[in-house]
């Protein structure tokens, strides 16, 4: 009878999956939400109520209650356990390879950046009819969402060849098409009031957020260039008539006739 070395074969490396900020991230998320589930199995409605008036966004609360933690905090809270599945999905899908071309560091900061960006962006918005006489939507908003689609944003700037398969279908499209199409609809989903308990706001809002961060050095840049230019012409200038003032030249002749 024969016999092989137990190292024979191929490992598979689960730690490879998980970059140390998505794997955070996820912890957090789901533990948030299992304390949710424990609320509203043990409290009921009461303490799920609770929950939401003190760590969900809520623009009377922030505004007039001075509870400024909650544009982000909100990004912890889900409303079930369908949407905690797709954000931290689409968050492990793309969010990844951003971790690996950033770091963990610049990763945390844009991730909480546009997290907290779309949340403050959904309060102004949800504000604006006070400036009418009307009051604010306090409807309670939850979900990582806004955070989720910067990561997208980022992932067409950075990778915009890569491919993306739309599943079911079979069919694969480059990732800087699949996010203006994916901003379209949100875009169009803020037209009018869809009913579908999404804040199509917090979306756009995270996006935004996520290109004005990432386009920042761009803004004025031919501004900033022709300013250059100016400054480059005025000191040449400059030298042109300080060696004009200090050419050294031999004397001129007293007269214009050549022997």
């Amino acid at each position: 009878m024969g016999s092989y070395p137990r190292s024979y074969g191929f490992r598979f490396n689960w730690r490879g999956l998980l970059t140390p900020a998505i794997q955070t991230l996820l912890i957090a998320n789901t533990a948030v939400f299992l304390v949710q589930t424990l609320v509203a199995l043990l409290v009921g409605p009461a303490g799920t109520g609770w929950l939401l008036r003190w760590f969900a966004l809520i623009p009377s609360a922030v505004t007039h209650g001075l509870r400024v933690w909650q544009p982000f905090t909100y990004l912890f809270l889900h409303g079930g356990l369908w949407h905690l599945l797709i954000n931290m999905l689409v968050l492990w899908m793309f969010g990844r390879d951003l971790e690996l071309t950033w770091g963990r560091q610049r990763f945390y900061s844009y991730y909480f950046l546009t997290g907290v960006g779309a949340g403050v962006i959904n309060l102004l918005v949800k504000t604006i009819p006070v400036l009418f006489g009307r009051p604010p939507s306090d409807v309670p908003t939850v979900g990582a969402s806004g955070a989720i689609y910067g990561i997208l944003l980022a992932a067409a700037v950075v990778f915009p060849d890569r491919q993306v398969w739309l599943i079911p279908f079979p069919i694969t499209l480059p990732m800087r098409v699949y996010v203006i199409i994916i901003g379209a609809i949100e875009f169009f989903g803020t037209l009018g009031s869809t009913g579908d308990n999404v804040s199509h706001v917090s979306h756009l809002g995270g996006m935004l957020v996520g290109y004005l961060y990432l386009r920042r050095g761009s803004f004025l840049y031919r501004i900033r260039n022709g300013l250059s230019d100016w400054k480059r012409r005025r000191m040449r200038r400059k030298f042109e008539v300080y060696m004009r003032d200090h050419e050294d030249k031999p004397p001129s002749r007293p007269d214009r006739w050549v022997n």
